[in-house]
C-alpha cells in the first residue's frame, strides 16, 4: 500500500512561525513534524509515499530529499499554487497508482497504525476518527456499531485527518482546485464510506500554542 501526506498548505494559521518555515518542516521534539509521519509509516511498512507540495516546496525537497534517510521512499507531487484537497489528491493520482492508499493530513499527530486499517471492500473510503477535541466539540460524523459513516447522528466524532481512500473516490473530478469533503458526503449519502474509533492520541497541530503543547508532550515521553 502506498500513502500519500497532505503538505502544500499555506500555513497561514501557524503564522508568523510559516512565514520563513513551510508548516511540515516546522520541529516537534527537535524534528520536523513531517519526519514524525514518515518515521511511522515505515514503521507499519509502508515503503513508497507521495507527498504533494506548494509552498516552500523546494524548501521542503531539500529537508527531506527521496527519504531514504527515514525508511521511505519519496515521490513528490508539485502544484504551482494550492490545489487544496481534492484537487492535490487528483494531480497525485499517476504517482498513487489505482490501488487504494493511505491518505494523511500532514497539520497532524497521531499514534495510529495504518496497519490496523481494513481494506475496502465496497467501500470509497476507509475514515479513522477521534473524540472531539475542545476547539472543534460538535465534531463532523456519526460512527455506527457497525462501523458506517453518517451525516447525521448522535453521539459524533471527528475526522482524524487519517483515511483510506479508493483513487475512484477523486479520479472523475475535472483539474484543478477542489476541496475533497462534498465528495466524502456523497460518498456517506450513498452508503459507500465506513469508518473505525481511534481511541489513543491524536493532535490538529493548527495553531502555535498546539504545536508547542505537542512539542512539550513528547518531550516529557521521549524523557
Amino acid at each position: 500500500m502506498k500513502a500519500m501526506i497532505l503538505a502544500a498548505g499555506l500555513g497561514t494559521r501557524m503564522r508568523p512561525l510559516t512565514d520563513r518555515c513551510p508548516k511540515p518542516l516546522l520541529p516537534v521534539a527537535s524534528k520536523p513534524l513531517l519526519v514524525h509521519h514518515l518515521e511511522r509509516l515505515a514503521a507499519a511498512g509502508i515503503r513508497d509515499v507521495v507527498i504533494n507540495v506548494s509552498y516552500r516546496a523546494e524548501q521542503i525537497i531539500e529537508a527531506l530529499g527521496d527519504g531514504s534517510a527515514f525508511g521511505v521512499a519519496i515521490a513528490w507531487s508539485r502544484e504551482e499554487t494550492p490545489l487544496e484537497t481534492g484537487g492535490g489528491i487528483l494531480r497525485a493520482l499517476p504517482l498513487l497508482g489505482e490501488s487504494p492508499f493511505l491518505l494523511v493530513n500532514g497539520d497532524i499527530w497521531c499514534d495510529f497504525d495504518p496497519a490496523s486499517l481494513p481494506p475496502l471492500d465496497d467501500d470509497l473510503a476507509h475514515l479513522v476518527l477521534v473524540d472531539n477535541p475542545d476547539h472543534h466539540p460538535r465534531g463532523d460524523f456519526h460512527l455506527t456499531p457497525t462501523g458506517r459513516v453518517l451525516e447525521l447522528g448522535e453521539p459524533r466524532l471527528t475526522f482524524a485527518g487519517i483515511s483510506l481512500l479508493d483513487p475512484a473516490l477523486v479520479a472523475d473530478q475535472a483539474p484543478g482546485a477542489f476541496p475533497l469533503a462534498p465528495l466524502l458526503r456523497e460518498a456517506i449519502s450513498a452508503g459507500h464510506i465506513g469508518g473505525s474509533h481511534h481511541r489513543g492520541a491524536w493532535v490538529d497541530v493548527g495553531t502555535p500554542e498546539r504545536l508547542a503543547q505537542l512539542d512539550r508532550r513528547l518531550r516529557c515521553l521521549l524523557g
